[in-house]
């Protein structure tokens, strides 16, 4: 993973926020690319480089995360 250094706003991306987040403003918004892309973002630093992965890629990060695959030890 490597962050993406384009202007992401700038480009019309949709950015989406999980329905879990919660109205504290700490949530991460995710970005469909053409190509089958993700770019993962900070809600609250929109504007900062976003982290890009390649198609495929996101799916599997997320079942990483959600099956406790970066708990901390």
């Amino acid at each position: 993973m490597k962050p993406h250094r384009g202007a992401a706003p700038a480009v019309g991306l949709s950015w989406v926020r999980s329905s879990y987040s919660g109205a504290n403003g700490n949530c991460v918004e995710v970005a469909s690319l053409p190509d089958g892309s993700r770019l993962l973002r900070d809600s609250k630093q929109p504007d900062s480089p976003a982290i890009a992965f390649r198609a495929g890629l996101f799916d599997s990060f997320m079942r990483s995360v959600t099956t406790g695959g970066f708990a901390a030890r």
